[in-house]
């Protein structure tokens, strides 16, 4: 990721956390990401995605032009724990699912992107760092689970099972990016450091996203074009 974007997104951050402070539209709902809400659309942001490797490299994994556009992009800040504080347990998600939290009802979930791309602004050199951690795995697990139980077993919030492998902090430098199945387990984890961890998320949707719907939850390559492709290749 080119550097001079990565500053001016994090210029624009702290501009906003100083200058604007909390905000947001809906500020009962989305506590966690009540900072920088006007920032989302703007193209700072947008074109970390759009006009970055990022949008080619999804497009080698989904298929050429079959990447939408990014319109929309978290600014995710994890800031500092409180001095001494004992770290919590790390406890991962999948997205989508409502909990009356998030701005999406309890009972109600929805597969509404293939990805999710996450890049830091700043370096998370270590564990506990706030960094983006992933389940390895899980999509694979996942996938094996709802055909086997249904995913509407996603009504009933996160499932629990034991999951096959511990979760792995992802460290990176800024401009480090990860591109992520919809279908990982996955978390921000406790920020135990001196400095505030820094990262732009997006949702990254194939064209046909909403089509397929939650068909794609039994079905997890489904919107890979390039994954399949590779993997036609290692079987054939």
């Amino acid at each position: 990721m080119p550097k001079v974007m990565v500053d001016a997104a994090r210029k624009a951050i702290n501009h906003s956390i100083g200058a604007v402070g909390v905000g947001g539209d809906d500020l009962d709902n989305f506590k966690v990401g009540a900072y920088c809400d006007e920032l989302k659309n703007q193209a700072a942001m947008t074109d970390l995605y759009n006009k970055s490797p990022v949008m080619s490299i999804a497009e080698q994994l989904i298929g050429e032009g079959k990447v939408m556009p990014v319109n929309g992009v978290q600014m995710a800040m994890r800031f500092p724990t409180v001095l001494d504080q004992v770290l919590p347990e790390l406890r991962g998600h999948l997205d989508g699912l409502g909990n009356d939290l998030n701005g999406q009802a309890k009972g109600k979930y929805r597969r509404g992107f293939t990805a999710f791309g996450v890049i830091y602004l700043a370096d998370v050199p270590d564990a506990y760092h706030g960094n983006f951690t992933v389940w390895p795995k899980t999509h694979r697990f996942f996938e094996d689970y709802f055909k086997t139980h249904g995913h509407q077993v996603l009504a009933d919030g996160m499932p629990r099972p034991e999951l096959p492998e511990p979760p792995v902090q992802v460290v990176g430098e800024a401009g480090d990016a990860v591109i992520a199945h919809h279908l990982m387990v996955h978390t921000g984890g406790p920020n135990a450091s001196p400095d505030i961890r820094y990262a732009a998320i997006a949702r990254l949707r194939h064209v046909d996203c909403e089509a397929n719907g939650a068909d794609v939850y039994t079905d997890m390559w489904r919107e890979w074009e390039g994954v399949r492709g590779v993997m036609e290749k290692v079987v054939g």
